[in-house]
C-alpha cells in the first residue's frame, strides 16, 4: 500500500501480530497517506500570491510560521484572510498548510493529507448515522462560487451522501436570504467556507447544509447573516470569525446573538490568549481548539492538549472587558464572561483534509478555530434539536463528565492562571474539553455523575408470529462501565438481552406498544428512549410490513446471529467502524488465506422489495490498476450477487446493496467470503449491514 500501515493483536492469534497492515490510517505526527505526502520540508514554496483585487490566500496572509508537532515534524502555515483594517470589522480564523503537497479533484485510491470524517467521529465518539433532518448554518462573509461543487468533491472523496441543492440538502443565500444577488467573490473566505462546510459533512454526514453569505466582514453584516440563518430554521449556527471586542459589543449581543433554542458556536480566536468577540458573547458557545494526535495503546486511542504555536498563533482565550458573565459559569478568576466553553481539533499541524478550488489548489490541510466552531455546532445536531427557550452554551456545563478533559498545555502567559493554562476541569484555552459523544450537548440537569445516552432507533413495525430483533445502543460518559438493559411495554412474545441490548423473539399478537428502554450503568447513572412498536398480520396473501431483518446488523452484539471464521468480527481499534465499536474484516494477512462470514433469513412472500446493504471498505498493498489479485464475493446460497477486489480499495467506508427481490418465499443464506493470494494484504471491512423489505 503508499501509504500508512497498520498492525494490530488479538487475544489468542499470533498471527494476527503480522496480519492488516492494509488498513490506511493516518498518521497525525506525519501527515502521510495514501501516497499524497504533507511534507515538513522548509524547502516547499508558499503558495504565489493572487493577483485578483480581492483578498487571495496569500495576500490575506500575516506571514508563514511554523508550528511545532512533536519532536520531529513541523507545519508551516499562512493565514486565509486578511486581519480587521477597523472597528467592527471581523477576520475568518482559518489557517491553511503551506508545506502540503495539493493535488485537484477525487482520488479513489489515495487518501488526501488531513483528518477526515473518520478520524473526528472515532476521536469524538460521534455516530455518522444522526442528525437527520437537521440544518447547520454556516456565516461567512463574501462569496465562494465553488462552494457547491467543492463540496460535492470532499463528500465524493469520502463516500459521504450527497449533498447539493438539488436534492434540498445544501443551499446557498445571502444575508437577506436571496439565492441570486450573492456578494463578491473572494478567496481567502472562500477557503474559510469550504473549511466549514466540508467539517459539517465530516461530523453531521446526514445534516442539511445552509451557507449564508455576508455582504461584508462587518460584525453588523455578519450579524445580520447570523439572523438570516435562524429565520430560516437553522437551529444550529457556526460563526468561524472574530475581532477585538469593543463596548458595541452588549448591543450586538442582543441584536444578532440571543436566540433561544438555538445553539449558536464561535470561533474563540488563533492569535493565542486573549479575549474576541463575538466569543466572548453570553449567548454563544465559544470554542477553543487542540492538538488531536493519535495514542495508541489508551481506551480512547487519541490524545489533546492545548493548541499553541508560537506567542501569536493558538487557540483564543480569556475574560471578557464588556460581556457579563452567564449564570452556568463559575469560575472565579474572571468577574465577566470566560472563553472557551468547549473545544476540538484546531491545530493545523493535525489538522483536516478540505477541499478548495476557488484560485486555490483543491485539496488542503486546514487548521485554525475556524474548524472546531463547525464541528461543535455539528456536534449539537448530531445530540438533537435544542429545549425550546434555553441557551444551549449552557448545555456542556450540566454534562461535564461527558467531555474528553484536556489537562495539559498553555496559550501564552498569564502567570499560570487557567484562563490560558490546561487544568483538570475548567480552563480558558479548552472549556470544559472535547466531544465524547453527544450527550454533553443535550439539555437536562446533572446529577455530578455519569451520563448514559441511548441511541432512539425509532418507531419499529414487525409481523405477527415472524422472528423480530432490535439491536438496542447506549453509550457511557465514563470508561470501563458495565451497562445493564431492561425494557417495559415490550410486544408479547420479545424480550430484552440484559447484558448485550437485544431485542428478540416472535411477537405472538397484534398491536401497538409504547416501549421504554432503560439502560443503567454501575453507578446507577441511566438513560431512556422510547418509541412504538407495531404488530401487524400478514393475512395470507395481505401485505408486507416494512422491516429490517437481519439479525444484530451492526455486529455491536459479537457474533451474535452470524457464523464467521475465527476473529473476523472484532472491535479493536487497528482498523475503524462505520458505527459503533465492532465490523467484521476479513482477510488482510497477505498470505493465502480466505474468511467468511454468513447469516440466514427469510424473506416474506407477501413483500415486493427486498434489498441487502452493507458498509464497505477495501483497503489494500496492491497496486496494480487491472488485476484482482485478492477478492470478496457476495452470496445468497450458490448464487453470487456481487463481487469486490483490491481493484476497489479506497480511502473509507462505501455503502453497497444488492437486489433479494427474486428470494420473496425463501430463507436464503447471505455469505460474505474473503480470499487473499500469498502475498501483499487486502482487508475487507464490513459494517452495519441490513436487510430492507417493504
Amino acid at each position: 500500500m503508499e501509504g500508512s500501515s497498520l498492525k494490530s493483536s488479538h487475544p489468542g492469534r499470533t498471527r494476527r501480530a503480522v496480519r492488516r497492515t492494509a488498513v490506511a490510517v493516518l498518521s497525525a505526527a506525519a501527515l502521510v497517506t495514501g501516497g499524497l505526502l504533507a511534507t515538513a520540508a522548509p524547502s516547499v514554496a508558499a503558495p504565489a500570491a493572487s493577483s485578483s483585487a480581492a483578498s487571495s490566500h496569500a495576500a490575506a496572509s500575516t506571514g508563514a510560521s511554523t508550528a511545532s508537532t512533536g519532536a520531529s515534524s513541523t507545519a508551516h502555515t499562512q493565514r486565509l484572510c486578511a486581519a480587521p483594517a477597523k472597528k467592527g470589522q471581523m477576520a475568518c480564523m482559518a489557517l491553511t498548510r503551506t508545506d502540503v503537497m495539493h493535488h485537484l479533484g477525487i482520488t479513489p485510491n489515495a487518501t488526501p493529507s488531513g483528518y477526515g470524517p473518520t478520524d473526528l467521529q472515532s476521536a469524538y465518539a460521534l455516530p455518522s448515522s444522526a442528525g437527520a433532518g437537521a440544518t447547520v448554518a454556516i456565516v461567512d462573509a463574501q462569496d465562494d462560487p465553488n462552494a457547491a461543487a467543492d463540496l460535492n468533491t470532499y463528500r465524493s472523496q469520502y463516500g459521504l451522501p450527497a449533498c447539493t441543492t438539488a436534492n434540498g440538502c445544501f443551499k446557498k443565500i445571502n444575508q437577506n436570504g436571496s439565492t441570486t444577488s450573492l456578494p463578491s467573490p473572494d478567496s481567502g473566505w472562500a477557503g474559510e467556507i469550504s473549511l466549514d462546510l466540508d467539517m459539517v459533512s465530516a461530523v453531521c454526514p446526514q445534516c442539511h447544509i445552509l451557507l449564508v453569505e455576508a455582504t461584508s466582514a462587518s460584525m453588523d453584516d455578519l450579524g445580520t447573516a447570523v439572523n438570516q440563518a435562524v429565520a430560516q430554521g437553522a437551529k444550529y449556527v457556526s460563526n468561524s470569525y472574530g475581532g477585538s471586542e469593543d463596548s458595541s459589543d452588549t448591543t450586538a449581543d442582543s441584536q444578532y446573538f440571543n436566540h433561544p433554542g438555538v445553539a449558536i458556536t464561535v470561533s474563540s480566536g488563533d492569535e493565542g490568549y486573549g479575549a474576541e468577540y463575538p466569543a466572548a458573547s453570553k449567548y454563544v458557545t465559544a470554542v477553543g481548539g487542540t492538538a488531536l494526535k493519535r495514542a495508541s495503546g489508551t481506551t480512547r486511542g487519541w490524545s489533546e492538549t492545548v493548541w499553541n504555536t508560537s506567542s501569536t498563533e493558538g487557540t483564543g482565550s480569556g475574560c471578557s472587558a464588556y460581556d457579563a458573565k452567564p449564570t452556568w459559569q463559575t469560575d472565579t478568576g474572571c468577574s465577566k464572561r470566560t472563553i472557551a466553553d468547549v473545544s476540538a481539533v484546531a491545530d493545523p499541524a493535525t489538522g483536516l483534509a478540505v477541499y478548495d478550488s476557488y484560485q486555490a489548489s483543491g485539496w488542503q490541510v486546514y487548521g485554525g478555530t475556524s474548524a472546531s466552531s463547525p464541528i461543535i455546532a455539528s456536534v449539537y445536531a448530531l445530540a438533537g434539536t435544542p429545549a425550546a427557550n434555553t441557551t444551549p452554551a449552557s448545555y456542556p456545563y450540566s454534562h461535564t463528565g461527558s467531555l474528553n478533559d484536556v489537562t495539559s498545555g498553555s496559550n501564552g502567559s498569564c502567570g499560570g492562571s487557567y484562563l490560558c493554562t490546561a487544568k483538570s476541569g475548567y480552563d480558558g484555552p479548552t472549556g470544559l474539553g472535547t466531544p465524547n459523544g453527544t450527550a454533553a450537548f443535550t439539555n437536562g440537569g446533572s446529577t455530578g455523575g455519569n451520563t448514559v445516552t441511548v441511541t432512539n432507533p425509532g418507531s419499529q413495525s414487525t409481523v405477527v408470529n415472524t422472528a423480530a430483533s432490535l439491536q438496542i445502543h447506549a453509550t457511557d460518559s465514563a470508561s470501563g462501565q458495565t451497562l445493564t438493559y431492561s425494557a417495559t411495554g415490550l410486544p408479547a412474545g420479545l424480550s430484552i438481552n440484559a447484558s448485550s441490548g437485544l431485542i428478540s423473539g416472535t411477537p405472538t399478537a397484534t398491536g401497538t406498544s409504547n416501549v421504554t428502554v432503560t439502560v443503567k450503568d454501575g453507578t446507577n447513572a441511566s438513560g431512556t428512549a422510547s418509541f412504538s412498536w407495531a404488530v401487524t398480520t400478514s393475512g395470507g396473501g395481505g401485505t408486507c410490513t416494512s422491516a429490517q431483518l437481519l439479525t444484530n446488523p451492526g455486529f455491536e452484539s459479537g457474533a451474535t446471529g452470524w457464523t464467521q471464521s475465527s476473529g473476523v468480527i472484532d472491535n479493536s481499534t487497528s482498523a475503524p467502524a462505520h458505527s459503533g465499536s465492532y465490523k467484521a474484516w476479513l482477510d488482510g494477512y497477505g498470505t493465502t488465506h480466505t474468511d467468511t462470514l454468513s447469516q440466514s433469513v427469510t424473506i416474506p412472500s407477501t413483500c415486493t422489495s427486498a434489498t441487502f446493504t452493507f458498509y464497505l471498505y477495501v483497503s489494500s498493498q496492491e497496486t496494480t490498476t487491472s488485476t484482482a489479485y485478492d477478492k470478496l464475493t457476495v452470496a445468497a446460497g450458490s448464487t453470487t450477487l456481487a463481487t469486490y477486489s483490491n481493484l476497489n480499495k479506497g480511502s473509507g467506508y462505501v455503502q453497497r446493496s444488492v437486489n433479494l427481490s427474486s428470494y420473496k418465499g425463501q430463507t436464503v443464506t447471505l455469505k460474505f467470503t474473503g480470499t487473499e493470494d500469498s502475498s501483499l494484504a487486502t482487508s475487507f471491512l464490513i459494517d452495519d449491514t441490513a436487510v430492507n423489505v417493504s
